[in-house]
């Protein structure tokens, strides 16, 4: 098992993760994808088991504690010295879920965002996800100004 920064190479990989995934109301497009990657690449981590990339997680450095719609819209929102950095997806292929593998990229994503000195993490998710990131630190700051693909969301956050 390796966690790595993805490479240009790796989006439609990272893309056909994202819709095995997510809804497509809620699913960043391959076009959404490599827009991000263009912007902050350095937020995207891939993990690989026996070679193949079964997983990843993105998202964008911000001064923003919580997340908006408009960061998913505009990956120029990112601030590369802002003081938290957000996720926006974290995502294991299906026949490789419940092994631990998104515990480990999310803790890959925490270290990075420790060792580049930011505030912490913020996420957004849905109810039935609450206590899982509660359990690797976040707090629930409840429902989320987000309404991203038509859903109810809570903000998490990590604070460091």
């Amino acid at each position: 098992m390796i966690v790595r920064k993805a490479n240009l190479e790796d989006l439609e990989q990272i893309s056909n993760i994202e819709n095995s995934c997510f809804p497509p109301q809620e699913a960043a497009s391959f076009a959404r994808q490599r827009e991000r990657f263009a912007v902050f690449s350095d937020l995207f981590f891939v993990l690989e088991v026996d070679n193949k990339i079964v997983g990843f997680i993105n998202g964008m450095s911000t001064d923003r504690k919580t997340i908006v719609d408009e960061m998913f819209e505009k990956p120029n929102l990112h601030t590369k010295n802002g003081k938290w950095n957000s996720i926006f997806s974290l995502a294991i292929l299906p026949e490789y879920q419940k092994n631990g593998y998104s515990k480990v990229l999310m803790n890959a994503y925490i270290e990075n965002a420790r060792q580049n000195k930011k505030l912490g993490c913020t996420l957004t998710c849905k109810d039935r996800l609450i206590k899982y990131y509660e359990k690797l630190g976040y707090k629930n700051y409840g429902i989320s100004k987000s309404v991203h693909g038509n859903y109810i969301w809570y903000d998490m956050v990590l604070e460091f």
